[in-house]
């Protein structure tokens, strides 16, 4: 139970610091392009773990581990990427907290899981905290582009695709850490390999008729430092949590991120404002009602 905890809130401290760094850095690649560099990046690290991976005793579990990473990491993250460059990290943060109250509602509609009066109070808290998040003024630091209404409306939209794609790679994830027979370093691996298989040929298509741009060196060592943080040892602690602990417990822990993300708003030039606090506190706590209830 302690290295659950552990894990989770070591995950979603890694993935708050990791997004802040992915904003911050400047550069003309598309949110699909950065996403897949990071996919890249973070599979060859992992690669000495596909090697070893069970393929001929667990195929059936391996392809939804791909299938998993297709969903969450190849098209969630660029969702994720395009949203944070709109909308800044607390309120992108803010709205991924619908997750785990998607994650419940999937539970309540196809296994046939009851969700009682404690949780809906949860679902209005979380759903209140998304509203005053969304009409929060975007940071400073985004760019007079991104600050207008309909980069913000197209950053919503982002995110919340990003969200609904994140909750079914991790629907498929949890089915087969159920199991136990595939480690929470597998299971990150070839998650990365699911993704990394369904984003480059899209990738090669997207960049012929564009000039790849070439990042100087000053930003490698941020990317590759967000890429480890945020993308391996990320998912890694989030595949352990949700071995080690109940679902509900394991998804409140990494949906901490909200509150988290208030001691990056002044590096990003976000103004703290009382409804922001509100909402990443209002966010948190409704989904502790939520998935404990």
């Amino acid at each position: 139970m302690v290295v659950g905890v552990l894990a989770a809130l070591c995950g979603s401290l890694a993935w708050t610091l990791s997004s802040s760094l992915w904003r911050s850095i400047k550069t003309s690649l598309t949110a699909w392009q950065l996403n897949g560099l990071k996919i890249v990046i973070a599979t060859l690290f992992l690669c000495p773990v596909l090697l070893f991976l069970p393929w001929s005793e667990q195929t059936n579990g391996l392809m939804l581990l791909m299938a998993s990473g297709a969903l969450g990491i190849a098209l969630g993250d660029s969702f994720y990427f395009a949203a944070l460059r709109r909308l800044g990290t607390r309120r992108t943060l803010t709205i991924e907290a619908l997750g785990p109250l998607l994650a419940s509602f999937y539970g309540m509609t196809f296994l046939a899981e009851i969700i009682n009066l404690k949780s809906w109070f949860g679902a209005i808290l979380v759903a209140t905290s998304v509203v005053i998040a969304a009409f929060q003024q975007p940071p400073e630091k985004g760019g007079s582009d991104n600050r207008h209404f309909s980069a913000q409306r197209l950053g919503l939209l982002f995110a919340l695709s990003g969200v609904i794609c994140g909750v079914s790679g991790a629907a498929l994830s949890r089915q087969v850490l159920l199991l136990g027979q595939i480690t929470p370093l597998q299971s990150a691996a070839i998650r990365l390999l699911g993704g990394l298989v369904l984003i480059i040929p899209w990738l090669r298509k997207c960049i012929r008729p564009i000039p790849y741009p070439r990042p100087s060196q000053i930003r490698w060592p941020r990317i590759l430092f967000a890429t480890l943080l945020g993308t391996n040892l990320g998912i890694i602690l989030q595949q352990l949590a949700l071995q080690k602990l109940p679902l509900g417990t394991g998804v409140t822990l990494l949906s901490s991120s909200p509150v988290m993300a208030l001691l990056l708003c002044r590096y990003e030039g976000d103004r703290l404002r009382l409804g922001g606090i509100a909402a990443s506190f209002m966010a948190v706590f409704g989904i502790w009602l939520a998935v404990t209830s």
